[in-house]
């Protein structure tokens, strides 16, 4: 295929996930990080912050078991929120809850807290620095993994964080992070069929691409095990997440590029899904 580029303003999300117990999933989402539900009438229970559009939609699957550690699909969802007072405003949050953070870095174009919902999902709870402050290497971003200064990002608050009121409005999907069987054809599925654009390769394990210049809409990676099969039908994780295309001509394109690489379509309420070469499910959609 010659070479082609997604358009710019291509963005991520929403996310479908199973859990095993709604009710327990649900004590974090909305108890902890006061997200706001309704069920879906397709049965699912859709998630969204503040009065902003859905960014998670969670379908419970009783009895479920976690995710193999050896298997591809969800490393995590990296939840975008607007400001670094916002991010400063969750980390309180979580120590009033006492809820596990598992990890907190600087990645010197963002600040981001690690954590899993009770069903092991991984998430990623992050603000950004200045699109004009992150830091190059030749056509690359250079992203790192520094501790993050967590004093300095609650010295946003000026010592008083006020009640909690849930994730702001304008939080978004900033990007999924996946584990894939292979690199080099995640790649040829990534890059070469859907456009997106490489923005950093680390060590020669993971993959972080994007749409129009930001750091990386999707991560992927192989630290479950170069050939990892994918998760079994009956376990917790990702169900698929969603790609979302400016218009319609944008969107015909990608759908075009699809078919002639042979690969299969299936028309759902959600948009059109297709499969990445680990079977990570991939929505494709008008934004």
């Amino acid at each position: 295929m010659a070479e082609f580029v997604i358009d710019a303003q291509t963005i991520v999300g929403p996310a479908r996930l199973v859990v095993a117990n709604l009710g327990r999933a649900l004590g974090f989402y909305e108890g902890v990080l006061g997200m706001r539900g309704a069920r879906h009438p397709d049965g699912g229970y859709t998630l969204a912050a503040g009065g902003g559009p859905p960014l998670l939609t969670l379908d419970e699957r009783p009895g479920a078991r976690p995710k193999p550690q050896r298997s591809t699909g969800l490393y995590h969802i990296a939840i975008l929120v607007p400001t670094r007072a916002d991010l400063a405003r969750v980390i309180t949050r979580l120590a009033e809850t006492r809820y596990p953070v598992g990890g907190a870095s600087d990645h010197l174009v963002s600040e981001a807290l690690y954590l899993d919902d009770p069903d092991g999902n991984g998430l990623e709870i992050y603000a950004d620095r200045p699109r004009g402050a992150w830091p190059t290497a030749g056509r690359e971003v250079r992203m790192t993994v520094d501790p993050l200064d967590i004093e300095g990002v609650l010295g946003e608050l000026g010592g008083a964080p006020g009640p909690w009121a849930g994730l702001p409005e304008g939080t978004t999907i900033g990007h999924i992070h996946l584990q894939v069987a292979d690199l080099r054809a995640a790649e040829a599925f990534y890059v070469g069929v859907l456009g997106f654009e490489v923005m950093q390769r680390f060590a020669n394990s993971a993959l972080f691409l994007s749409a129009g210049g930001y750091h990386h809409h999707l991560g992927l990676n192989i630290w479950a095990g170069v050939g990892a099969p994918p998760p079994p039908l009956d376990a917790v994780g990702l169900r698929h997440y969603t790609v979302r295309l400016p218009d319609a001509g944008a969107l015909a394109d990608i759908v075009g590029r699809v078919r002639s690489a042979g690969l299969a379509i299936e028309e759902t309420a959600e948009g059109l899904l297709v499969r990445d070469p680990s079977q990570n499910g991939v929505v494709l959609r008008l934004g």
